[in-house]
């Protein structure tokens, strides 16, 4: 199918099917291989007409597979033999292979910390390598009732000790319906999108005022470019002080339509638990190109192939957390930072009806004692003038 096609039938399923239609979802980890030293979670979310599937594994840097079919019967198939193999192009796919309009990738490639307590010459301490870190079972964590699943990891290596009582992770929540987060930042989803939930928790930072970066890379296919877009809104009900909402989407060259999409609030939070006073300055740098290869043995490079080096775009950003309240990790050495995935346009909130009937309470009011106070000055001009007898 050709790149244009395919983009456009992708943009007419999700459209003719409507955001408030719901899915049947599934999990199932290393669908086909009964081990467990490696971690691969199949997510497959089915409507009445297509099917779209989440694939997350460690296997390499943590990553998710994005793909989207025109089959509600379409599945996944995978090599494993291949896909542990120092070669693992082909390795993964999904059949039939004609059923797929829209495919994308997002990886979290490295975990930076820089402290601006430092030297100018000194700002960044040694770069933590997503791509070498030990992973545990996910399947141990798989829930399929809640629909979701705990990625968790530490350094293969650790010289400096700063995981010797922390891990990070990655959970997932898959969705089968529109609904919204019940913990801030209670993002809004769509059963078209699950949300991913990063967690750093009891890392020792190196230095004093120590900052967090991850880096997060995109793969797009011919055809499709990816944009960061910053919306403020005067809304903050649902996240309070938090007015910014950032999207990276996925589009069309023309720009004609939206294919998919990372969403986020601009903040993260320092609590398990996490309440406005736990908020973290979270902030987007700079999405540009990215001028090196992906990790190697990746799930990525099993479902690209040689088009990851040649025909498909990968693009880079980095998600930095802290500013003037760095110090909410210092205290409480917890950071959690959540961003909801999916295919085709974003989410937006709006003003909901408690909102609404306040703010017409709130402006109604005024007018109507002002139009109250104007009529008793008119009727009372009246009875006077009504009182008045002529002299004859």
């Amino acid at each position: 199918m050709a790149a244009g096609a395919g983009l456009a039938l992708l943009a007419a399923l999700l459209a003719a099917a409507g955001a408030e239609r719901g899915r049947k979802v599934s999990m199932q980890y290393n669908p086909g291989w009964n081990g467990s030293s490696v971690n691969l979670l199949h997510v497959r979310a089915v409507g009445p007409g297509d099917s779209l599937h989440y694939v997350w594994s460690s296997i390499g840097a943590p990553a998710v597979l994005l793909v989207a079919t025109q089959s509600p019967s379409s599945a996944l198939r995978v090599n494993w033999t291949q896909l542990l193999s120092p070669s693992p192009a082909g390795a993964i796919w999904i059949d039939p292979p004609d059923s797929v309009v829209y495919s994308t990738a997002v990886v979290f490639t490295k975990l930076f910390e820089f402290s601006d307590a430092k030297p100018l010459g000194e700002l960044f301490y040694p770069t933590y390598d997503l791509s070498e870190f030990s992973w545990d079972s996910l399947n141990h964590t798989l829930n399929h009732t809640a629909l979701t699943a705990e990625l968790s990891g530490v350094p293969a290596t650790d010289p400096g000790g700063g995981f010797a009582n922390g891990s990070l992770a990655f959970r997932v929540t898959a969705y089968e319906a529109s609904g919204r987060a019940g913990r801030l930042p209670s993002l809004l989803h769509t059963a078209d999108s699950s949300q991913l939930e990063f967690i750093l928790a009891g890392v020792a930072p190196r230095g004093n005022g120590s900052h967090f970066v991850l880096e997060v890379a995109t793969v797009e296919e011919a055809g499709a470019v990816r944009r960061l877009r910053s919306e403020r809104s005067i809304d903050d009900e649902y996240t309070p002080t938090i007015f910014e909402v950032l999207s990276l989407v996925a589009e069309s060259q023309n720009g004609s339509s939206t294919l998919g999409f990372l969403q986020w609030k601009a903040t993260a939070y320092g609590s398990r638990s996490p309440r406005r006073e736990d908020g973290i300055r979270c902030r987007a740098q700079g999405l540009q190109a990215a001028n090196w290869t992906l990790p190697v043995s990746s799930i990525v490079q099993a479902y690209f192939g040689e088009s990851l080096g040649s025909t498909c775009t990968i693009s880079a950003l980095n998600v930095s957390f802290g500013g003037e309240e760095g110090r909410v990790y210092q205290e409480k050495r917890y950071l959690s930072w959540s961003v909801l995935l999916g295919f085709g346009q974003p989410p937006r909130d709006t003003f909901s009806a408690l909102v609404i009937s306040i703010t017409a309470v709130a402006l109604g009011t005024p007018l109507a004692m002002l139009l109250l106070g104007t009529c008793l000055v008119l009727l009372a001009r009246r009875r006077r003038y009504s009182e008045y007898e002529p002299i004859n």
